[in-house]
C-alpha cells in the first residue's frame, strides 16, 4: 500500500507538472541560415506538439539567407501558438532578415539599446546588387534620417523612395522584398511605411524608435518584464484572434541540440571551404599512394560533407569550379616542367574562386581573406613539396627489388651438368654467362631474365679462380 500510495503521488506530480502553463523559449544568435531555420522550425512545431501556451524567440542576428528567413516566417505564420520575437541581450540587433522576422512575429519586442533595420536584399552571385541609398547630396530632396521617431505616426512615404536600381534583376528582388514586409506589417498592424523604408533605403531604428513609430509593440528589460507586459493583449493566428495570458508562465529553454550544433558547423562557408580542401586532398594523396586507406576514408568523407554544406548555401558554380581549377593546375605543376607559371596559376584561380564562392555582402557568408590566403598558399606549399619528394624519389637510386640485381656482385657456388651456380646477396641463382666458369670466381650480374641472371666475370678479364 505504501508502494502504490508513492506511486500514485509521483504520477499526481508528474501530472500537475505537465498540466502547468509554460513558454518556450527558443534561442538565436547568429547569422539566418539552414540551421537556425531548421532550429527554429522544428522547435515551433515541438512547442505545439508539448502544448506550450506561448514560444518566445530570443534573437540577435546580422542577418542571413533569404531562403531560410522565409523558412522562418512561414512556420511563424503557420504556428497555432503565438509566437513573440524579442530582440534580446542590450547590444543585439535584428538587421536585414531579423526585421523581416520580427515583423511576421505575433508580437515584436526588443531590449533597451537594441535595434533593427536596414533590411535591404543582396543579390548572392549575381550583378547589379542594391546598395541602400547614397546620403543625399546638395539639392537633393530632404530624405528621413532616423530622427522622425521624435514625432510619433507613420513616416511619409512621399519624398524619401529612392529612385529603382537600373538593374532588372535587382529592382525585381527590391520591389519584391518591400511587398513582402509591407504584407507582414499589414498583417499585424505595424509600421508599413517605415518597413519599407528599412529595405528601399536600409534604415535602422533604436528600441525606443521603434516603440515610438510603432513598428514593434514592447520594449522590455527581461523575459519576465515582457510576460508581464504582453499580458491580456489579443495577436491573430492562423487560426483566429487569441488573447495572451502570459503573467506567470514557466520558461522552459530549448537549446539547439547536437544536430543543430553540427549542421550550424556544418553550413559555415568557412568551414566547408575547408572540409572540401582537406576532401580533394586525401583523395589525391589515396590515388598517388594506394594502400594507406585513411586518407582516402577521410577524404571521401569531408568531400561529401563539403557538398552537403555547398548544397544548402547559396553557391557561385563559377566560383566552384575556379577552386578546382586551381586545384588541377596546382596538380599540373608538379607533372609540368613550366618553371613555376602552373603553380601561381593555380594559387590565383583558387583565391579568386574562394572570393566569388559566396556573397560577402550577405551577413555570416563570405570567407574571411586570411582564411583563404592560408588556404591557398598551405596547398600550395604542400602540392609542390610533395612534388618535390616525388621527383626526388624517382630519380633516386633503385634499392630494391629485380631492377636492384643489376649491376650486383657475387661468387660461383657449383658447377654442375653443365649449370652454374651463383651465390648474390645471399640468394643463390642460376646463371649463365659466355665464358666458362670456375667454383669461387667472382661475378658481376649484367641482366635479369626471369629466373636467371646473365653475369660476367668481376673483372671482365680477369683469370677465372681455381
Amino acid at each position: 500500500m505504501v508502494l502504490l500510495g508513492g506511486v500514485l503521488w509521483v504520477a499526481s506530480g508528474l501530472l500537475a507538472v505537465a498540466q502547468t502553463p509554460f513558454a518556450k523559449v527558443l534561442t538565436v544568435h547568429d547569422a539566418i541560415g539552414p540551421a537556425s531555420a531548421d532550429y527554429v522550425v522544428r522547435g515551433l512545431a515541438k512547442a505545439e506538439s508539448e502544448g506550450a501556451t506561448l514560444v518566445v524567440l530570443v534573437l540577435d542576428t546580422p542577418g542571413g539567407l533569404d531562403t531560410s528567413m522565409r523558412d522562418i516566417i512561414q512556420a511563424l505564420l503557420a504556428s497555432r501558438v503565438p509566437v513573440v520575437t524579442y530582440v534580446s541581450p542590450s547590444g543585439a540587433r535584428a538587421a536585414s532578415a531579423g526585421t523581416f522576422i520580427l515583423y511576421a512575429s505575433h508580437v515584436a519586442a526588443m531590449a533597451p539599446a537594441t535595434t533593427l533595420g536596414a533590411a535591404t536584399p543582396v543579390a548572392i552571385g549575381l550583378p547589379g546588387v542594391p546598395k541602400p541609398a547614397q546620403p543625399p547630396q546638395p539639392g537633393d530632396a530632404p530624405v528621413g534620417d532616423g530622427s522622425e521617431s521624435r514625432s510619433p505616426g507613420p513616416a511619409a512615404p512621399a519624398d524619401t523612395t529612392p529612385p529603382p536600381p537600373a538593374d532588372a534583376m535587382a529592382a525585381k528582388q527590391m520591389h519584391d522584398a518591400a511587398a513582402f514586409i509591407r504584407g507582414l506589417a499589414q498583417q499585424h498592424g505595424r509600421n508599413a511605411a517605415w518597413a519599407e523604408r528599412a529595405v528601399r533605403e536600409a534604415v535602422s531604428l533604436t528600441a525606443e524608435e521603434a516603440l515610438a513609430q510603432g513598428v514593434v509593440d514592447v520594449v522590455a528589460v527581461d523575459l519576465n518584464d515582457l510576460l508581464a507586459q504582453i499580458d491580456g493583449r489579443v495577436v491573430r493566428l492562423s487560426s483566429g484572434p487569441h488573447t495572451l495570458a502570459t503573467r506567470g508562465l514557466v520558461l522552459v529553454d530549448e537549446p539547439p541540440d547536437w544536430r543543430h550544433r553540427v549542421l550550424s558547423v556544418i553550413a559555415n562557408p568557412s568551414f566547408a571551404l575547408v572540409l572540401l580542401m582537406v576532401g580533394i586532398y586525401g583523395l589525391i594523396f589515396e590515388f598517388t599512394s594506394p594502400g594507406f586507406g585513411l586518407p582516402g576514408t577521410v577524404g571521401a568523407i569531408c568531400l561529401l560533407l563539403a557538398m552537403f554544406a555547398l548544397q544548402m548555401l547559396p553557391v557561385n558554380y563559377a566560383a566552384l569550379a575556379l577552386i578546382l581549377l586551381g586545384f588541377a593546375l596546382l596538380a599540373a605543376e608538379l607533372l609540368t616542367p613550366a618553371f613555376g607559371v602552373l603553380g601561381v596559376g593555380g594559387v590565383i584561380a583558387f583565391l579568386a574562386g574562394g572570393l566569388l564562392l559566396f556573397d560577402r555582402e550577405v551577413p555570416g557568408m563570405g570567407v574571411p581573406l586570411p582564411l583563404l590566403l592560408g588556404v591557398a598558399f598551405t596547398a600550395a606549399a604542400a602540392v609542390l613539396a610533395t612534388g618535390g619528394m616525388a621527383l626526388r624519389a624517382r630519380r633516386a637510386r633503385v634499392v630494391s627489388g629485380r631492377e636492384d640485381m643489376v649491376g650486383a656482385t657475387g661468387q660461383v657456388a657449383a658447377v654442375q651438368s653443365g649449370l652454374c651456380w651463383v651465390t648474390v646477396r645471399g640468394e643463390r641463382w642460376q646463371v649463365k654467362a659466355a665464358v666458362p666458369l670456375a667454383v669461387g670466381q667472382r661475378v658481376r650480374v649484367l641482366a635479369v631474365d626471369g629466373l636467371v641472371l646473365m653475369v660476367e666475370p668481376d673483372p671482365p678479364n680477369g683469370p677465372p679462380t681455381p
